[in-house]
């Protein structure tokens, strides 16, 4: 298929709700076929996450429920990035009020993605930490649950038991531990030659 085939062309939004979290806009397209239509799009706000990985090889998570899609489960820590504030703050901040642990050290930059790109936008970005400090009790009570340091070697299990919420936990630490397998790895193709 040629660009030229692939490509869409748009018209405009028109904004039909707007609040704080989240905007829907008919956005006026013509798909690749020539077909012309409104379609409906899902903005939300940019998010960051904070992956915080201790000494053991646990990451600090919150174990909560979501009324939204009736599940417990466990989350990474983040939220909402504020106006003219950085997405690294965001996540440290965010980190600090719903755990009361602050992350320690320089942020790195571990992934940012796009979780439903065909009608959504919604921005994610994650930042690492390796290690935190615990400065008192979580002060945002609105995300209340059982905090937890949990072992990483418990992922792929809880991925399975669909125990991690959401693609703001399921990326970050099934991305964190490829890297680390591929980096373990030391640049090595599937046949286990040197790349």
């Amino acid at each position: 298929m040629t660009d030229e085939q692939a490509s869409w062309q748009t018209f405009g939004e028109r904004s039909i709700y707007d609040s704080r979290w989240v905007r829907l806009g008919l956005t006026d397209v013509q798909a690749p076929n020539g077909q012309r239509w409104e379609y409906h799009v899902v903005h939300l706000h940019r998010i960051a996450i904070a992956l915080i990985v201790d000494e053991r090889d646990r990451a600090l998570m919150l174990w909560r429920y979501r009324f939204v899609t009736g599940q417990w489960g466990y989350e990474l820590l983040g939220g909402l990035v504020e106006d003219g504030e950085e997405p690294a703050a965001t996540a440290a901040r965010e980190a600090a009020e719903e755990s009361g642990w602050r992350p320690l050290g320089e942020p790195e930059p571990l992934i940012g993605f796009e979780p439903l790109p065909g009608q959504v936008t919604a921005p994610v970005d994650v930042y690492l930490w390796r290690g935190a400090e615990r400065i008192g009790d979580p002060t945002d009570t609105e995300e209340v649950g059982d905090l937890e340091w949990v072992p990483l070697a418990r992922v792929p299990e809880l991925a399975q038991r669909q125990e991690l919420l959401g693609s703001g936990a399921l990326v970050p630490l099934l991305y964190y531990l490829a890297s680390r397998g591929l980096a373990s790895a030391g640049g090595q193709d599937e046949a286990g030659e040197s790349a």
